[in-house]
């Protein structure tokens, strides 16, 4: 595992900016701890894809939510997300997977959020066209394996076992691919209108076998963001196979 901090001054002039608003970066910085974490999953799988991180957080005395993505446009995504964080009572990590950060940088802007934690995560700018961003860089294998349905895309079996969550056991794999939930076409076409990591901490993880998000896509969202970043010897799911780090880094933005 590797980290990369971010710099003391990026941090500074964004907290000065927010402090400015009273926004809660400034809260944040100021020594006022998060207690809640809300979890966003991502395309091809549900919220129990959270499941090996809940309890490691729990038991750190940590209020846990793993939001339900609808998965049908990103504007309803966001406002599941929204709700999440509604109900939260004070300063909250807002972390997603893959997908979901896309989610992330749009409800991050959530006046409850202290910091933002991307997990092999896509990470756009304010009205950027991740498509063409992605193109960028090697097509990853798993985008080859997406079936749809009419308007519902999924990922087949063989690339859900050998592209999305290559390093699990496979009876785990299994279980896990037998709880994906079908995306909209729609959901794809969706573009951020604000990026909060450009004014909150922020913290990325990645996984440096990924076959569903090209890991040199991974580093440049990361370094881009400024964010504090840790790589790990991991297929798309470090959520399930690397659970312990995962944790600790998002114990890590709670502390802020």
């Amino acid at each position: 595992m590797t980290i990369n901090r971010r710099s003391f001054m990026k941090t500074a002039i964004a907290a000065g900016a927010v402090a400015a608003s009273g926004g809660t970066m400034a809260q944040a910085l100021s020594g006022t701890r998060a207690r809640n974490v809300v979890l966003v999953h991502g395309l091809f799988a549900d919220g129990s894809s959270w499941s090996e991180v809940i309890p490691r957080l729990q038991a750190r005395g940590l209020n846990v939510t793993s939001v339900q993505n609808p998965l049908t446009t990103l504007p309803d995504a966001v406002a599941a997300a929204r709700r999440a964080l509604d109900r939260q009572d004070g300063p909250t990590v807002l972390a997603g997977h893959s997908f979901s950060g896309m989610i992330v940088t749009e409800a991050g802007m959530h006046p409850n959020v202290s910091a933002l934690v991307y997990i092999a995560a896509r990470a756009p700018d304010a009205d950027e066209d991740y498509g063409a961003l992605a193109k960028k860089f090697p097509t990853p294998p798993a985008s080859a394996g997406i079936v749809f349905d009419g308007d519902e895309g999924r990922l087949s079996e063989e690339a859900f076992l050998r592209d999305f969550a290559g390093d699990l056991p496979e009876a785990k794999a299994r279980a896990l691919y037998a709880v994906q939930w079908p995306f909209h076409k729609e959901l794809l076409a969706g573009r951020t209108t604000n990026a909060a990591w450009r004014s909150k901490p922020s913290y990325y993880a990645v996984s440096t076998k990924d076959r569903t998000i090209d890991p040199d896509l991974e580093r440049f969202m990361a370094k881009r963001m400024g964010a504090t970043t840790i790589e790990l010897d991991a297929s798309h799911v470090s959520l399930i196979s690397h659970s312990k780090e995962i944790a600790d880094l998002i114990w890590d933005a709670v502390g802020v």
